[in-house]
């Protein structure tokens, strides 16, 4: 009895999220991570700036509909849960991000901006969770950026949208998570496999598996 009881434990521990190597960081995950999270962040501060030309023409068009520029803003948090394949991973790559962003000045305020990119990124990081971290394809990866727009959505409509109504409120919504899933999960999905395919990232297991598919 007692023998397949600790069987049993084991197999659920070597396949779910008892698993320790989901949990444990090595020196290189930490390190990737971290360079993942300052590249994001200037990627951030590009889009800081960028992002107003398109906002302007956006909004008299439809008001909510801006949300669809979110996308790059989300990103960090994809790439970080599909590279580091760790628990924290999307949190710990997505809140760096808007670290730097913060401390380069960003608009809306360190506090604020540190505090977006800590929401997106548990938004993306549930969803991986969710799986296991088990799971690493394309549907995840797009579920993830739509959880971390999700998330930064309902985040900033408390934050800089408080009082819309129901039409502004459903409109950002769906366009947040639309950008999310496609600028943040389909675009990074295909980042983080176009890394693992030059080798950069033959430490990790989603560059073990691109090189097995070659």
């Amino acid at each position: 009895m007692s023998t397949s009881t600790s069987a049993s434990t084991t197999a659920k521990a070597s396949t779910g999220l008892g698993r320790p190597g989901i949990w444990r960081w090595r020196v290189v995950d930490i390190v990737v991570a971290s360079v993942l999270g300052v590249a994001c962040g200037f990627l951030f501060l590009a889009w800081n700036v960028g992002y107003l030309g398109p906002k302007a023409l956006l909004e008299p068009f439809l008001p909510g509909v801006q949300g669809l520029l979110d996308g790059p803003w989300l990103i960090a948090g994809v790439l970080g849960g599909l590279i580091i394949r760790k628990a924290g991973a999307a949190i710990y790559v997505e809140t760096l991000a808007a670290v730097v962003s913060a401390l380069a000045g960003a608009q809306w305020g360190g506090f604020l901006t540190i505090e977006a990119g800590l929401v997106q990124g548990l938004g993306a990081e549930l969803i991986f969770l969710l799986f296991a971290y088990r799971v690493w394809s394309l549907p995840v990866a797009m579920l993830a950026g739509a959880g971390a727009a999700l998330a930064g959505g309902i985040n900033n409509l408390i934050l800089w949208f408080a009082g819309s109504d129901a039409a502004f409120t459903t409109v950002y919504l769906i366009c947040t998570v639309t950008s999310g899933a496609v600028l943040a999960g389909l675009l990074g999905w295909v980042l983080a496999r176009g890394l693992a395919a030059t080798g950069a990232l033959d430490r990790f297991g989603s560059g073990r598996e691109a090189r097995a598919r070659v």
